[in-house]
């Protein structure tokens, strides 16, 4: 017997349309890149999302076309999301820090259209244009007066859709329809495409404004400082505008200056961002001694959580919480809400909690695995390969004839992780960054989160080195704070205090600068090239 609902796809124009029934009147603001300041409202933006979508329409965009940007966070990118997905179409959001030859590489492997960019990338598209194979026509962000020096041959963005009507009958077609599509980082090997349906992300909207994830609703104001490039923002578009959050957007200007402005004068509640967003916000504060009298939480992903940006924004009365996903996640898959027992703990006896990436989001399955493909218990001791399933979690990498899945149907992250009795996730690793040491793995991870408690350090990455001995053992990489000059023995005396013996650091090597990846996260391919054929003291 079958139910006898409504059959109605899930599509994101719906989250459009809701949004301006109910909350037509909440704020969207951008610092451009332009310069100033642009303000309107959900109302306002529905209004150019419709001339977009009919210039798209007029200009030959069909259902399954990709439409390329490089952009900031912006009210026009904000605009695009809506506008190409709505009319069928695809929304490719590229990641300028891919470098040209990456760049060109996702775009024709993509098979783009159109080609958006914000005028700060006309120099990459410059070099871009030559190796591209499919791009018919280019457009810049920007309007007539600002379009100087942006590209010869393209048109502007707001000229565009300048004389077109304000109004769109958005169509209706199949949920599973491709929406957007991201292309993962690329740190080995060619980047992966992983296009993302109306029905994915309209659940993931749902499911990442429980209060048992990002806890948002009307009456928050919401700086997203993740790139709109990095997963839709961690599907902020899509779902501030379902619960009608106030959005803010930085632009270019990502530096903590420019960031506690815009927390400043906008009154942001909540704000998400990489581990890099969040210690350089925190240098900031400290350096100026000003407070944060709005800002209430903060997601910070991309990469483990750091104790110590724990601990420095509980300073400010802001709770930073780990939160944890994967491009191919779409991208959020948990996010750490801790239940009423924990969160009435001491500072400290809650504190491990928060250091975990959390419970996994409704409809999100996750189990580990062994290196022989046992299924592991959740004990909070036992670790091995995370692996998940779910609605918005990928089921085929675009163009890729291999398998993506396991088997029985689960998506291996390449994580190593450890699950507890009561749902709690944590990373210990990356399968390809675990430091095999005397028949035992060691945490990376745990190193250079340990490592950033020390006041001297403001960036630390570990890598597993050759030991004739032990076949590897940690090599800590630090980058100094500012002011600071640490001893590397007076580190190493300092982490014995912060971890069992088997995890201390045989060296300790210091540097002007860690490479980071696209999405910020510690490149340990290139630490491992910078550091090749190391050998260790003694």
């Amino acid at each position: 017997m079958m139910g006898q609902m409504m059959n109605r796809p899930l599509l994101t124009t719906d989250i459009l349309k809701h949004a301006v029934r109910n909350f037509r009147h909440t704020e969207i603001v951008t610092r451009t890149v332009e310069g100033p300041i642009h303000r309107y409202t959900i109302a306002d933006s529905a209004k150019r999302i419709a001339q977009l979508a009919h210039a798209l329409t007029d200009m030959g965009v069909k259902s399954g076309d990709r439409i390329g940007v490089i952009g900031w966070n912006t009210y026009r990118q904000f605009e695009m999301y809506y506008a190409v997905g709505g009319i069928g179409a695809v929304l490719h959001t590229i990641n300028p820090r891919l470098g040209p030859d990456n760049a060109a590489f996702v775009i024709n492997h993509a098979e783009d259209d159109y080609l958006f960019y914000d005028a700060t990338f006309a120099p990459l598209v410059a070099a871009l244009r030559p190796k591209l194979k499919t791009v018919k026509g280019y457009f810049v962000l920007t309007d007539a007066d600002n379009v100087g020096g942006a590209g010869e041959g393209a048109s502007t963005y707001d000229e565009f859709i300048a004389n077109e009507s304000d109004v769109f009958e958005w169509p209706e077609f199949d949920e599973n329809t491709a929406v957007t599509m991201c292309y993962t980082s690329g740190t080995t090997g060619d980047p992966k495409g992983v296009v993302y349906s109306h029905r994915a992300l309209v659940l993931q909207s749902f499911a990442a404004c429980l209060p048992t994830a990002m806890s948002i609703m009307e009456g928050d104001t919401l700086l997203p400082v993740v790139p709109m490039f990095h997963v839709n923002a961690w599907n902020v578009p899509y779902s501030c505008l379902m619960v009608g959050v106030k959005q803010v957007y930085p632009g270019p200007k990502l530096d903590g200056e420019s960031l506690y402005e815009l927390l400043d004068t906008e009154k942001v509640t909540y704000s998400a961002g990489v581990p890099t967003v969040w210690l350089n916000l925190l240098q900031y504060l400290k350096k100026t001694g000003k407070e944060l009298p709005h800002l209430k939480k903060g997601l910070c992903g991309g990469s483990a959580l750091p104790e110590a940006l724990i601990r420095g924004y509980a300073e400010y009365g802001v709770e930073l919480q780990q939160g944890w996903g994967m491009t191919e996640m779409s991208p959020i898959g948990t996010v750490n809400v801790l239940p009423p027992k924990i969160k009435a703990l001491s500072f400290e006896e809650r504190l491990p909690y928060q250091l975990k990436a959390g419970r996994a989001l409704p409809f999100v399955d996750m189990r580990i695995v062994s290196e022989d493909g046992k299924v592991l218990p959740h004990d909070g001791e036992a670790d091995g390969n995370l692996q998940v399933r779910g609605p918005w979690i990928v089921d085929q990498y675009f163009k890729v004839d291999a398998p993506t899945l396991t088997e029985d149907g689960w998506f291996d992250t390449g994580d190593v992780a450890i699950i507890d009795p009561d749902g709690f996730m944590q990373i210990t690793d990356r399968s390809k960054d675990v430091i095999k040491t005397g028949g035992e793995w060691v945490s990376s991870i745990d190193i250079e989160n340990a490592a950033l408690m020390h006041e001297g350090v403001a960036q630390a990455g570990v890598i597993g080195v050759y030991h004739p001995k032990w076949q590897e053992r940690p090599l800590l990489i630090v980058v100094k704070a500012e002011g600071a000059d640490p001893s590397p023995e007076e580190i190493k005396e300092f982490l014995q205090t912060k971890l069992d013996k088997i995890a201390w650091p045989d060296a300790v090597e210091f540097v002007d600068e860690i490479p980071l990846g696209a999405t910020g996260k510690i490149l340990k391919t290139e630490l491992r090239k910078m550091f090749n054929g190391y050998e260790l003291p003694g």
